[in-house]
C-alpha cells in the first residue's frame, strides 16, 4: 500500500503519525524513497523506507466502522490466557509489534484479567499502559473526541468483558 503526504498512519508500537514528506535519500550508496513520519504523541520524526512500509507494519488509521467493531471485540469475554509468564509475554509482544488494534485489545484484555488475580510484572504493566495509550490515541483521532472520553469507554468495555467472563465461569462451575 502506498501512502501520500498528509495521510494519517499508524507505526506499530509508536502510534498515530502523519506523513509529512516523501523524500529520496541516499543510504549506503543506494537511493531510496522514505516516508518522513511525525508521530503525534511525542512529535518525533521517523523515516520509514517506502519499500519496507508493509514489513514494519505501517498502516492507515482505522475507520469509524472499525472502531465500533473494536469496542465489540473489547467487550467479548472470549480470549486466551497463558499461565506461563514467558509464553504470555512473547505472545503479547508479538501482538504489540503487529500494530493492529484488535491485537492490542487482546493484550489489554489478557493483562487486565491477569491483574485481577495478581500484580503485573513491571514489563507487563508497561505493555498494558502502552496498549491502552495506543488504542486511545488512535480512536480519539478517528472519532475527533478527547482521549479522556475514549479512556472511559475503553475501561467500561474492559469491565463488561471481565464481568461477562466471570459470569460465564461461575455458571460453568455451578
Amino acid at each position: 500500500m502506498r501512502f501520500g503526504v498528509g495521510d494519517y498512519v499508524v507505526y506499530p508500537n509508536h502510534g498515530v503519525g502523519i506523513i509529512e514528506d516523501i523524500r529520496q535519500t541516499q543510504i549506503a550508496g543506494l537511493d531510496q524513497d522514505f516516508y518522513h513520519l511525525r508521530i503525534l504523541a511525542n512529535e518525533t520524526t521517523v523515516m520509514v523506507p517506502v519499500g519496507n512500509s508493509k514489513t514494519v507494519g505501517l498502516r492507515k488509521i482505522f475507520g469509524k466502522t472499525d472502531v465500533r467493531k473494536l469496542f465489540s471485540h473489547l467487550r467479548d469475554s472470549e480470549f486466551e490466557t497463558h499461565s506461563n509468564w514467558k509464553g504470555r509475554y512473547k505472545e503479547n509482544s508479538e501482538k504489540m509489534r503487529s500494530g493492529h488494534l484488535f491485537d492490542m485489545a487482546d493484550v489489554l484484555k489478557n493483562l487486565q484479567h491477569l491483574s485481577q488475580r495478581k500484580a503485573l510484572s513491571y514489563r507487563e504493566k508497561r505493555m498494558y499502559d502502552k496498549a491502552k495509550t495506543l488504542i486511545i490515541s488512535e480512536v480519539a483521532m478517528v472519532q475527533g473526541r478527547p482521549e479522556q472520553e475514549i479512556l472511559g469507554e475503553l475501561e467500561l468495555a474492559l469491565e463488561e468483558c471481565l464481568e461477562a467472563r466471570r459470569a460465564r465461569t461461575e455458571s460453568a462451575v455451578s
